[in-house]
């Protein structure tokens, strides 16, 4: 049973808020991020963003006395007050219906879908997941389910739920280093202060974590980049992921994929230097 602290009525109260962001697809901020994950891309006026970079833009500049001792905006404002200190990102399922264009103004649409909890073998467990569209000159161009999840402090000397092992068969492989200078360019792009990322003694000491976490949404970018790299001419149309495991900057980590024999999906994954899987994704091919 969840615990008591958990008020189920008062946190569906926040299904069905809402709000809005703009912002210019700048081409200088897609740059950087192809600097970030090793791209030689120079992005001009009309390029197309390349899927899941619209995560480096939308972003909230919450005031520095608005944040939480996590480094995220303090809860009870469009996301609901979840009374459990961490926060993750779950996984998401996206829909393209046409790209982002480089240069030209979007908005962001955004609502909170559903709250849930639950108690696991971890211990209790909260679901926060938002729907968001961007669109631009009044056309939907992505769809996307956030998925966030809260969870409670480890107890001490509890058991780390059991690995799972990552899948095999890979035709496309990456290996990427996690050092401190990815995760902080990563942050710093997304505007994002959750010190799990880049403040060591919060992670481990607070949080109790072996090292610094590498953002879930930076691992999706490198699943849908390694897609990329190796099929430079495919067009996404979907994109799914869900985090299974935890990749730290205290080693290397590689990115998998291949493609189904149906020639339009593709399997993606990444996982740890000992094959325990952290992401598992999808991707489906447009047929255009």
């Amino acid at each position: 049973m969840i615990s008591d602290a958990f008020d189920s009525a008062l946190l569906q109260q926040w299904v069905g808020n809402t709000e809005s962001a703009d912002a210019r697809i700048d081409a200088r901020q897609a740059d950087a991020l192809a600097a970030t994950v090793d791209r030689p891309f120079s992005f001009t006026q009309g390029s197309a963003l390349p899927p899941l970079w619209h995560w480096i833009y939308f972003w909230t500049a919450a005031p520095q006395s608005e944040l939480g001792p996590d480094g995220h905006p303090q809860r009870g404002g469009f996301l609901p007050p979840v009374p459990l200190p961490r926060r993750m990102w779950a996984g998401g399922r996206l829909t393209f219906t046409a790209p982002l264009a480089i240069g030209q103004d979007a908005t962001r649409t955004s609502r909170v879908q559903s709250v849930s909890a639950k108690t696991g073998a971890s211990g209790d467990l909260a679901f926060v997941t938002v729907m968001h569209e961007l669109a631009q000159a009044g056309k939907t161009c992505v769809t996307e389910e956030h998925d966030i999840v809260y969870r409670a402090y480890p107890q001490p000397g509890a058991a780390a739920p059991a690995p799972k092992t990552a899948p095999g068969g890979a035709a496309w492989t990456r290996t990427v280093t996690p050092d401190p200078v990815l995760l902080f360019r990563y942050s710093a792009l997304t505007f994002n202060g959750h010190r799990i990322h880049y403040d060591r003694s919060y992670a481990t000491e607070v949080e109790g974590y072996p090292g610094l976490i590498v953002h879930g949404p930076l691992i999706a970018t490198l699943l849908a980049d390694l897609l990329q790299r190796h099929m430079p001419e495919a067009r996404m149309s979907a994109f799914s992921f869900r985090s299974v495991g935890t990749l730290f900057d205290t080693e290397p980590f590689t990115v998998c994929g291949r493609l189904d024999p149906d020639g339009r999906t593709v399997q993606l994954w990444a996982q740890n230097m000992r094959g325990e899987l952290a992401m598992q994704a999808e991707a489906t091919l447009s047929d255009n």
